[in-house]
């Protein structure tokens, strides 16, 4: 019950172009929908985010990359399937994204969730959203729900009530740069 009214809520604050406060499958996130340049906007001002440093987009399935990068690299399958933890990739020539979820270089950062909230979180409502972690820009990421300060708490718009009780020690994703010859290089294991 928890988890349907949670993804309602959620789905009703990413249309209006809102922000959440959410569990991923590495640590909880605060995010909102990546094509919606206002609500990245927020994103940056909650974390007090330099722009410049871009943020991880989540989708729910490797059929949905080609919509968001311009060329899916022949390697992708392969080494999604290898790596059993989450796995951030970068991948060159972004598009149809907010300008401001793009690093300046034209790449974005995509991780395929396995969670079941975020999974069916993005498939229902169908576009992809921002994870980025759940505390101001510089200071160390919250591990827990119960880690995350109140200032992030009450700057979002929703805050999922679901998994806020889940211990499970967790880290973030090994993050990899893909080129579009399939070469990679692990940036974070």
């Amino acid at each position: 019950m928890v988890f349907d009214n949670d993804i309602q809520k959620a789905l009703n604050v990413l249309e209006a172009g809102g922000t959440l406060l959410y569990p991923t499958d590495t640590i909880w996130g605060i995010g909102c929908d990546a094509t919606n340049t206002k609500a990245v906007e927020k994103i940056y001002r909650i974390k007090s985010r330099p722009e410049a440093k871009s943020l991880i987009i989540l989708l729910d399935s490797i059929d949905n990359l080609s919509n968001y990068i311009e060329k899916v690299p022949d390697i992708t399958a392969d080494l999604l399937a290898s790596i059993t933890n989450p796995v951030t990739i970068i991948y060159s020539n972004a598009r149809k994204l907010a300008p401001n979820v793009i690093a300046s270089d034209g790449t974005i950062a995509i991780r395929i969730v396995k969670d079941d909230f975020c999974n069916e979180l993005i498939r229902r409502y169908g576009k992809p959203i921002v994870s980025t972690s759940a505390n101001i820009s510089g200071l160390e990421a919250p591990a827990v729900f119960s880690q995350i300060s109140e200032e992030i708490k009450n700057s979002v718009d929703f805050i999922v009530s679901y998994k806020q009780d889940y211990f499970a020690r967790t880290k973030p994703s090994t993050l990899i740069r893909l080129n579009d010859d399939g070469m990679y290089t692990i940036i974070r294991g």
